[in-house]
């Protein structure tokens, strides 16, 4: 339910100009706005900010909130606002205003909500990246003409003695493609004398080359950065060599992501056994390092080899579709790692044949720790999720398990959901649909769903089911879908 103060904060944004209000009233109002999406508003509120910071997580509450409201005119139209006042702190050296830093760090990625008109993390990096060369651009006019003014003067001793606005931080996570990748580039090396500086969080990279993302790298402050998310991007053991000596610059950096990078070490060569001890060394450079997804990449055998150099254990590591065999999961289950793990996605691995017994080792020495199980088309049948239940129980933390993909029966689920309603922290299981839930036709080895005729009457039914035992056991908190999209991630940077 809406505060008072908020049901009067959005009457008072209806109109416009704002009346004079006092400034602690104006984060309030802020809110208000931005979720009544009110773009002109939100301009005036910005153009007379009152504080240093402006952020947006704090200012407008839960990312749910973010989510689900449409909020691309309401950023662009906050952007805008701070661009207009650096330019006219440009043009007239006797404005001041109060704010330094815009932070726009964790703005939900519109492809994840439900509103039509969200802002992508794609978008708003093009937005500010255009907004930080604009501001730039008349700064060199400005430095032009006044050199012309002076023509007894050097331009670079007239810019020397320019005053200079203090400018606006703006701390973002950033997303760049082929597309958006010259632009970036190009806000990132205005540098620090730009009235707008760029100060990236989370860096995620999509099909670029290992030059170019080194470019980008290179541009960004070292201080700042704790994620780097490169997928999709071909680089292969070579790539990553040129890549990750980049990375040891920034000291902060918690959470590597390398999927699809077209890692293969199933077939050892002296060139690959060369790749990978260089790979781990360079891991190694990394003291802050707590999670890392090698997804995709083909491992075999090499998990020991990739890891050993690393300084302290990681808190979330993700494996998925990595063809480990045994030996991987055993290196994992006596190393130092195992008991810090909060975080762990083994999807993709056949866990019908050897791979068992090693996952069980594995997840008792995980259970003290273990948050989020990700075990998604993993060849499972009833007597593989039986033999996982009773330490699956002791994994007394456990928040999210994801096992779809897998072909379990509904007697197997509702066994499951029975014995593990005695975790107090479970809130989220994504299920398959139960092989029984199928017409005729059986469901294919591989544990894919998608071609597979559902019996939808069956499958309604057996829903229902299972949302009868969660509210007869009084666990309405804990949610059951087949549905294995749309839930976010766990972050375990805030845990």
């Amino acid at each position: 339910m809406d505060s008072l103060l908020f049901l009067c904060a959005r009457r008072v944004v209806t109109q416009r100009p704002l009346p004079a209000l006092p400034a602690d009233l104006q984060p309030v109002l802020f809110q208000a706005a931005f979720l009544d999406g009110r773009p002109l508003v939100l301009r005036d509120l910005v153009a007379a900010w009152p504080f240093p910071v402006l952020n947006f997580q704090r200012l407008v509450g839960r990312q749910e909130l973010l989510r689900d409201h449409p909020c691309k005119l309401c950023v662009q139209a906050v952007i805008l606002a701070v661009v207009a006042q650096l330019q006219r702190q440009l043009e007239e050296p006797g404005h001041h205003s109060s704010l330094r830093i815009l932070d726009m760090t964790g703005i939900p990625d519109s492809t994840s909500g439900r509103a039509p008109d969200g802002m992508s993390v794609w978008s708003s990096t093009v937005a500010l990246a255009k907004a930080c060369v604009e501001v730039s651009k008349q700064q060199r006019e400005l430095q032009r003409r006044g050199s012309k003014r002076h023509k007894g003067r050097s331009g670079a001793a007239v810019a020397a003695a320019a005053p200079r606005p203090p400018g606006v931080e703006v701390h973002a996570d950033l997303f760049v493609n082929g597309t958006s990748y010259g632009i970036l580039r190009d806000a990132l090396q205005t540098g620090a004398a730009s009235p707008l500086r760029l100060k990236c969080r989370e860096f995620q990279a999509e099909e670029l080359s290992a030059s170019g993302i080194v470019a980008l790298l290179e541009s960004l402050d070292p201080s700042f950065v704790r994620r780097v998310d490169l997928r999709f991007n071909n680089l292969g053991l070579a790539g990553l060599s040129v890549i990750l000596p980049h990375l040891s610059r920034f000291p902060e950096l918690r959470s590597l992501k390398l999927q699809y990078s077209n890692v293969d070490v199933r077939r050892p060569t002296p060139e690959s056994a060369i790749g990978i001890r260089c790979l781990a060394g360079q891991l190694g450079m990394l003291p802050s390092l707590r999670e890392l997804n090698l997804g995709s990449s083909r491992l075999s055998g090499n998990l020991r080899q990739i890891l050993c150099d690393l300084q302290a254990p990681l808190e979330s590591l993700e494996l998925a579709f990595c063809s480990l065999v045994p030996a991987d999961l055993a290196f994992l289950s006596q190393s130092f790692h195992a008991p810090a793990l909060k975080r762990l996605d083994l999807s993709g691995h056949d866990f019908s044949q050897g791979l068992l017994e090693p996952l069980r080792l594995l997840l008792e020495e995980t259970s003290a720790s273990l948050l989020h199980l990700d075990l998604m088309e993993c060849r499972m049948a009833d007597s593989h999720l039986d033999a996982l239940l009773p330490t699956l129980r002791r994994c007394s933390r456990l928040r999210f398990l994801g096992l779809y993909g897998n072909s379990l029966s509904t007697a197997a689920l509702k066994d499951l959901l029975q014995k593990t309603l005695e975790l107090p922290d479970l809130h989220l299981v994504v299920y398959p649909f139960p092989v029984d839930c199928y017409k005729p036709e059986p469901p294919s080895e591989s544990g894919w769903n998608f071609e597979e005729p559902v019996d939808e009457e069956l499958l309604v039914a057996t829903t229902a089911e299972f949302s009868q035992m969660l509210a007869d056991s009084g666990r309405t908190d804990l949610v059951w879908t087949s549905n294995p999209y749309g839930h976010g991630t766990l972050d375990y940077f805030s845990l």
